[in-house]
């Protein structure tokens, strides 16, 4: 099913960008502004690490580009963030325990969506590129910060913190509504291995691979007013 997503979202990216810069004509074009709020599901998806995805939420604000007689709709917005993942350690080195870690991420990002017009502006399917700024991976209880990360030896739960910062997604989504509301479904994937910057942090790797890689993984479900 996540490779069926990454397969749609590189197609759409590649649509969005070819049509949307293949024609040039002049049309009477309405400006819209929505705020929207959205239940979250992120996980990293990785061989480091035996992760779990959890629920956060996201809000933000988007500026809509109503382009008339066209297949396609343009907007641009940011979103702000705060999501949660769970990382399978145990309280010793020693132990053979699988007991969840959980890590808090906030992030903040940048997106230009083209909206194809399935029923007008009622039914879209959303794509596009996004640019995120998200900060290190935080310990939800702090209790836990020399727990050991399951598939490494002596890896503790707060080494992991410092991952990369600047990030590049894609989205592929729908939307549908009537007038000023609508709902709206996302799922956004990290093209970038945000787990790289550990790599410059000489981290006990023993037992483990000494390279880590990660791609985010996040569902959105939510909804939107306009104005």
């Amino acid at each position: 099913m996540k490779y069926k997503l990454r397969t749609l979202l590189v197609v759409g990216l590649l649509v969005f960008v070819t049509k949307s810069f293949a024609q040039h004509k002049t049309y009477n074009i309405t400006n819209g502004i929505g705020v929207f709020g959205a239940l979250t599901q992120f996980d990293i998806e990785t061989d480091n690490f035996i992760t779990k995805q959890d629920n956060g939420f996201l809000f933000g604000a988007s500026a809509t580009v109503d382009i008339p007689h066209r297949w396609y709709n343009m907007s641009y917005g940011m979103q702000l963030s705060e999501n949660y993942i769970n990382i399978e350690g145990r309280a010793t080195s020693s132990g053979q325990g699988q007991e969840l870690i959980k890590y808090k991420l906030f992030a903040a990002q940048l997106a230009l969506l083209g909206h194809i017009k399935l029923i007008g502006s009622h039914l879209t399917i959303d794509a596009g590129p996004m640019i995120q700024y998200n900060g290190k991976l935080e310990l939800e209880d702090d209790d836990q910060k020399d727990y050991f990360i399951n598939n490494y030896d002596n890896l503790k739960a707060e080494d992991i913190s410092s991952i990369s910062q600047f990030n590049f997604n894609g989205l592929i989504g729908a939307s549908i509504g009537y007038g000023f509301f609508r709902l709206k479904a996302q799922y956004i994937y990290g093209f970038t291995n945000m787990l790289k910057k550990l790599e410059d942090q000489n981290l006990d790797t023993t037992g483990g691979d000494e390279r880590f890689k990660g791609n985010q993984s996040m569902l959105v479900f939510g909804a939107m007013i306009s104005f």
